[in-house]
């Protein structure tokens, strides 16, 4: 008898074992009494690290969290990169977007698994509408002036745009960080309409920030009621996350827990 001969017969029980575990693992349902994952969404001229303040106050609840990385080439890009995020999920979702990621959320959260949506200091179109057309009636942000569009359309914000607009309660050192680290984002997409707005069956929550200078707070305010959301106000600039992490990541366990 060979030596493959052998160990046939293990090799055999082996590859059963190990697809009944495949299929098990594959059709296991969550508990029932699972908290929801939490999927974040990041906006432009930003990354999924803008979250790494308010992840581990998340993670220290308990609770399952995935940072999308935006490819901010459209908005079916990036609804279609919220989308795996949300399927790879073991169960329900609560669905998070900050600028930009609000109009994102808006379009990938019309899912059987998303439970709630938290808008971030963000958009929050109606269908039909582009993120272009919110701004329209209300103050123009100063920090629009500090973004530019380079030959193939993308915008970026200047370092000092960032450091005196974008983020100008952030510390220095951290503001050079998000502008070393910041996503371009296609001018296009401020022009591409939701064809769904999720928010009109899912509760939500909205932070609002009221000395935002990237989206009026007027803006942000019109949106959070429009929407019907749960509102905090916060004052801080545009990015809340990162000053004021705790303040956040209790509104989105407040999302959370009215999720189960």
């Amino acid at each position: 008898m060979t030596r493959l001969a052998r160990f046939a017969p293990l090799l055999v029980a082996g590859a059963a074992l190990l697809s009944a575990g495949l299929t098990i693992t594959a059709h296991a349902a969550p508990a029932a009494d699972a908290l929801p994952s939490v999927v974040l969404v990041h906006g432009a001229f930003a990354d999924g690290s803008d979250w790494a303040r308010v992840i581990p106050l998340l993670q220290a609840r308990g609770v399952h969290v995935t940072a999308v990385q935006n490819p901010l080439t459209s908005l079916a890009d990036d609804v279609a990169a919220t989308r795996r995020a949300i399927a790879a999920q073991p169960g329900k979702v609560v669905l998070v977007g900050h600028s930009w990621g609000g109009t994102v959320i808006t379009e990938a959260g019309a899912s059987d698994k998303v439970a709630a949506l938290v808008y971030v200091s963000a958009f929050a179109p109606d269908v039909g509408q582009t993120s272009g057309d919110l701004g329209k009636g209300y103050p123009t942000p100063p920090g629009l002036a500090t973004l530019s569009a380079d030959a193939s359309g993308f915008l970026h914000i200047s370092d000092e745009g960032m450091r005196t607009q974008f983020a100008f309660d952030v510390p220095p050192g951290r503001a050079a960080v998000m502008a070393a680290t910041q996503g371009p984002i296609a001018a296009k997409a401020f022009d591409e309409p939701v064809t769904v707005a999720a928010w009109k069956t899912h509760p939500s929550w909205f932070v609002v920030s009221t000395r935002d200078r990237m989206i009026a707070p007027e803006l942000e305010a019109a949106m959070a009621q429009r929407i019907g959301a749960h509102v905090t106000r916060v004052a801080t600039s545009h990015v809340p996350q990162e000053v004021e992490p705790a303040q956040v990541a209790a509104v989105i366990l407040d999302a959370v827990q009215h999720a189960r």
